[in-house]
């Protein structure tokens, strides 16, 4: 089986690995009067370079150079430059561990640093599972754990511990959100949750497809079953204060993985990874269904006035005719007694013959 990773290579890289590019190695590795008087108490050439490029490394990184390690050639080429040496001759550097062991432990001192203790290494994992707490992202929880080693001045250890912190941080982090969901359930809460999983016959499909494939349609009878999903959530009797218990982040994480992840494989969860992400998804479907069907209600309120509207404008239309024919009836008869006055007429022929 494959060993789980916690950071992509790329992200390794970016943590881990000496950079190349000039501002770098301009703003790390650039040696004070300093750093130029310790290094010159070397007396071989090879050595002095390896030991210019550990302290280096150490200063920017946190870390000690590996067995083995080939730095960069700008890298070594700009180091070598600064302290009059062949870069080629890095290659005889350290062939006695005990030479490499001795330069490490007088840098620690000269840079004020020191080795990894149980403590720090607890306050690393602390920091990880606080970070972890919110992502499951690998990046921000290595992040954590190396800031908190160069807090407390402390020489990094090898990538892979950093990775293992990391993964173990995460579990924590992961075991202590599920527990925090479901430890206030009854048992028969969690029996049924599990039933979510399994085909009901009644609907010829599991209760939880049920829930995610409600019809979006506007519709009286789409609003139906809307208000029928929103009842069965509501009948389970999970709080939607739950959600409160946990980070944002890490709530929006397991929202993501129970979305992705169906009946079958959710099945092949532990039992308090399966019932925690059952208690996620009844809750934001609950949340969900509960939108969506104010949203359709709305739509259908705006769909009846609009057809209310609609109606009122077509009687208007059929009425108009009527209405200018009395209008011009009522324009006649003023038109025809205001005749009749003027001409001294009887008022009753002069309607008659204008108007009739």
């Amino acid at each position: 089986m494959a060993r789980r990773m916690l950071l992509k290579i790329q992200e390794r890289q970016e943590l881990f690995d000496v950079p190349t590019d000039e501002d770098s190695l301009i703003h790390h590795y650039s040696l004070s009067p300093a750093d130029r008087l310790e290094i010159e108490l070397r007396r071989r050439e090879h050595n002095r370079l390896g030991f210019a490029m550990q302290l280096c490394v150490m200063r920017h990184l946190g870390r000690v150079l590996s067995v083995n390690e080939a730095p960069p050639k700008a890298v070594l080429n700009y180091i070598a430059e600064q302290v009059g040496a062949d870069p080629a001759s890095f290659e005889r550097y350290a062939r006695r561990e005990e030479t490499r062991s001795n330069h490490i432990t007088h840098l620690l001192g000269y840079l004020g640093m020191r080795s990894a203790t149980a403590q720090d290494r607890r306050a690393a994992l602390l920091a990880a599972m606080q970070a972890a707490s919110a992502t499951d992202k690998g990046l921000p929880i290595a992040n954590a754990i190396i800031a908190t080693f160069r807090e407390r001045r402390v020489l990094l250890p090898v990538a892979n511990v950093i990775e293992r912190l990391g993964l173990l941080a995460r579990t924590i982090a992961r075991r202590r959100a599920e527990a925090a969901l479901i430890s206030d359930l009854t048992p028969e809460t969690l029996e049924t949750l599990d039933g979510l999983l399994t085909v009901d016959p009644a609907i010829s499909q599991t209760r939880l497809h049920w829930l995610k494939s409600a019809p979006d349609a506007p519709g009286a009878m789409n609003l139906v079953g809307l208000t029928e999903r929103i009842a069965f959530p509501r009948s389970l009797g999970i709080d939607p204060q739950l959600q409160a218990r946990i980070p944002s982040g890490r709530w929006d994480q397991m929202v993501r993985e129970g979305d992705a992840t169906p009946a079958w494989l959710a099945n092949d969860f532990t039992a308090s990874r399966r019932r925690a992400t059952l208690v996620v998804q009844v809750i934001k479907l609950g949340q969900k269904l509960t939108d969506d069907a104010m949203t359709m209600f709305i739509k259908l309120l705006g769909r009846l006035f609009s057809k209310a509207n609609n109606r009122k404008k077509q009687r208007h239309m059929n009425t108009r005719a009527e209405t200018s024919k009395a209008l011009r009836l009522f324009l006649d008869t003023i038109v025809a007694l205001q005749a009749a006055n003027d001409t001294g007429e009887d008022a009753i022929d002069t309607l008659n013959r204008q108007v009739g």
